[in-house]
């Protein structure tokens, strides 16, 4: 098991895609008061300008990186790949964190499904083709962390893209650490996090107060640096409204929906609303 203290300490360079504002930017924090160097990329200058300024009063100038970067494109990782080793030397964790949420249906245009799924899926995985190589190749550890979600767990109705592309990001992080654990010499773990209700600019909406149900920012990425000092794989985020003993359950109903041969999404058809009712309560 990787020992995240020989990870996340002073000289250590840490990569977040989606680090100007949210978990990307909480977890920043945490890791320039570890003491590391920073590279945040995001599509907004202004609060990638904000966000930069804040973690060099942290960290101090020299050690902070942020760059206009969109996920979606391989070469502008690429380029920023360039530049943080150029600027750093090397890279020990790459949190694959950039994420959208436009609200889509089965039947929307072709660009919207394109935008959602070039953000969330294939900046997971440029991400991690473009960093991961050189991580192997230094030798010493490292982290990748892919943000997924738990609507590409139980995938509920309305906007199907989004829970496309987090589905992607869960199979795809399965896999690589599958290919890590099984690479000769690899000390580069991955792990996957699993947000619960985070009050951030993706979720918040209209609302100016975090509701009662969220949780910070801080908070999630506090639950992440725990369960990475246990060695957890899967990441999985309780909030204010929702413990890990209800997530559970409805995680094993969606896959009971397979193996007992029930309609998609069981869960909210009719039919079955008693027998979900009674499973979540253990009867």
């Amino acid at each position: 098991m990787t020992n995240i203290q020989d990870i996340i300490k002073p000289s250590n360079v840490a990569v977040i895609t989606g680090g100007a504002s949210g978990i990307g930017l909480a977890a920043a924090r945490r890791f320039a008061e570890a003491g590391m160097c920073i590279a945040i990329a995001d599509r907004n200058v202004d609060t990638l300008g904000e966000a930069r300024a804040e973690l060099e009063a942290i960290a101090g100038e020299e050690n902070i990186m942020a760059v206009e970067t969109d996920v979606s494109g391989k070469e502008q990782l690429e380029a920023l790949e360039r530049a943080v080793l150029q600027r750093f030397g090397r890279v020990h964790v790459l949190m694959n964190n950039a994420g959208i949420q436009p609200e889509t249906s089965i039947f929307s245009a072709e660009a919207n499904w394109n935008h959602i799924l070039g953000v969330n899926l294939m900046g997971v995985i440029n991400g991690t083709q473009t960093f991961g190589p050189n991580m192997l190749a230094h030798g010493e550890p490292g982290l990748i962390i892919n943000t997924g979600s738990k609507q590409g767990i139980t995938t509920p109705p309305g906007n199907p893209a989004y829970n496309v592309s987090k589905a992607g990001v869960k199979v795809f992080t399965e896999a690589l650490q599958h290919e890590l654990r099984n690479t000769e010499g690899a000390k580069i773990s991955a792990h996957l996090l699993i947000p619960g209700f985070v009050f951030t600019g993706l979720t918040k909406g209209d609302r100016t107060e975090k509701p009662d149900a969220a949780w910070t920012s801080a908070q999630t990425v506090d639950f992440m640096l725990d369960s990475l000092a246990r060695g957890d794989f899967y990441i999985l985020c309780p909030d204010n409204d929702v413990p890990r003993a209800l997530d559970e359950r409805r995680m094993a109903w969606a896959i009971g929906d397979v193996i007992e041969n029930r309609p998609p999404l069981s869960r909210w058809h009719k039919d079955y609303a008693e027998a979900f009712r009674a499973f979540v309560e253990g009867e």
